[in-house]
C-alpha cells in the first residue's frame, strides 16, 4: 500500500511539473490509465493545454533547442527562409515557428538582402563589357534576370549612354544650296519634302527659294480654294403619279382607313400617302392607335357573368379578344 501511494505522488508531481501522460506513463513502467486514474480531474488539462504543453516540452529538449539555434544562426547570416529550409531539410513554416517576431526580417528589409545577394553574384566585369559593346540595360537585365536598375549600378557613371535613340548623321555639308539649282528641280516635279532631306535643311528654306508663282501648294494665309462642284440638273418638281387621287385618298382617309392601307392600296410608301393629307386632316399617334386597334365593347357586367359561370381569366382573354390584364381593370 505504502509503494502505491509514492506511485500516485510521484505520478501527480511529475504531471504538474508539465510532462504529459504518456511521458509520465513511459518514465514509471506504467499504462496511460494508470497514469489518468491517479491524476485528478479537476487537474487534467484539456486538448488544447495538452498540445501547448507538449509545444513546450519538446521546445526544452536538447534536439530542438540545437535546431533552433541553427534557424536563428543561418536566418541571421542574411539566408532567406526558403534556404533555412532547404539546407536543414525542414519546412519554411518551421523555419518561422523557430524565429522570435523581433528576429524576424520584414517584406522591404527582404527584398533588399535579396536583390543585394543576388547582385553580388551578378559577373560586373562580363555586364560591363556587354554594355560597352551596344547592350542595354533592359538586355542585360532579361539576360541576368534582374531589374535594370540593379545592371545600372553595376556600371560606371563615366560609362553610362545618353538615354534617347542614337542621333541620326547629318546630310554632308558639302551640299551647298544653289537656288537655281532648288527651283529647277522643284519645277521639274520633285517634292519640296525631297528637296529638303536632301540638302538637310528644314522646309521652310525650301520654300523660300521658291517663287510664289511656282509654288504648288498654298500660300500662308490663303484660304483652300475647292475645285467647283459640277451643277446638278434639276427636276423640275416633278410629282409622282399614283393610282388614286388625291381627293380619293383623302376620302379613304376620313372613313377610317389607315395611310398603311391606302398605300398598300395604292402601291406606294404610307409617308408618301401622308404628304397628301393635310396638316389639319391628320390623325395623332392615340387616334391612329385605337382606330388601328379598336377594343371589343365588352363591359363590366359582362365580364363578371363570364366570371360566374366558373371561366378563368385566360379564358375571357381567348373569348372576347382582350388581354387578362384589362379584364381585371374592367371588372
Amino acid at each position: 500500500m505504502r509503494d502505491l501511494k509514492a506511485l500516485a505522488a510521484l505520478i501527480r508531481s511529475r504531471y504538474r511539473e508539465g510532462a504529459s501522460i504518456a511521458v509520465v506513463a513511459r518514465e514509471l513502467g506504467v499504462s496511460k490509465s494508470t497514469v489518468q486514474r491517479h491524476v485528478p480531474v479537476r487537474e487534467r488539462r484539456d486538448a488544447a493545454a495538452a498540445a501547448r504543453q507538449r509545444h513546450r516540452n519538446r521546445a526544452q529538449t536538447p534536439y530542438e533547442q540545437a535546431l533552433r539555434a541553427q534557424v536563428v544562426r543561418l536566418y541571421g547570416s542574411g539566408m532567406p527562409q526558403q534556404r533555412v529550409a532547404a539546407t536543414l531539410g525542414i519546412s519554411v513554416e518551421a523555419v518561422v515557428a523557430r524565429l522570435e517576431p523581433s528576429q524576424r526580417r520584414s517584406k522591404q528589409e527582404a527584398a533588399r538582402l535579396s536583390v543585394e545577394q543576388q547582385g553580388d553574384l551578378l559577373p560586373q566585369e562580363e555586364i560591363i563589357a556587354r554594355y560597352v559593346q551596344g547592350a542595354t540595360m533592359a538586355e542585360l537585365g532579361r539576360l541576368y534576370g534582374v531589374h535594370p536598375s540593379t545592371i545600372r549600378r553595376r556600371i560606371p557613371d563615366d560609362l553610362i549612354r545618353p538615354r534617347g535613340p542614337a542621333p541620326q548623321p547629318r546630310p554632308q555639308a558639302g551640299q551647298v544650296l544653289v537656288d537655281e539649282e532648288v527651283r529647277r528641280r522643284y519645277a521639274a516635279e520633285e517634292s519640296a519634302y525631297a528637296l529638303a532631306r536632301e540638302f538637310g535643311v528644314s522646309i521652310h528654306t525650301i520654300r523660300a527659294r521658291i517663287p510664289n508663282a511656282d509654288w504648288r501648294a498654298r500660300l500662308p494665309g490663303e484660304a483652300p480654294v475647292s475645285p467647283p462642284r459640277p451643277a446638278r440638273p434639276k427636276t423640275g418638281g416633278v410629282r409622282m403619279v399614283l393610282v388614286l387621287s388625291d381627293e380619293e385618298i383623302l376620302a379613304r382617309y376620313r372613313a377610317g382607313q389607315s395611310a398603311t392601307a391606302i398605300g398598300r392600296a395604292a402601291g406606294v410608301d404610307c409617308r408618301t400617302i401622308l404628304r397628301r393629307i393635310p396638316e389639319t386632316e391628320r390623325r395623332s399617334h392615340l387616334q391612329a392607335q385605337q382606330l388601328n386597334r379598336p377594343a371589343p365593347d365588352v363591359d363590366a357586367d359582362t365580364i363578371r357573368a363570364l366570371r360566374a359561370r366558373g371561366l378563368t381569366w385566360e379564358a375571357i382573354a381567348a373569348e372576347t379578344g382582350l388581354s387578362a390584364k384589362t379584364l381585371r381593370a374592367r371588372a
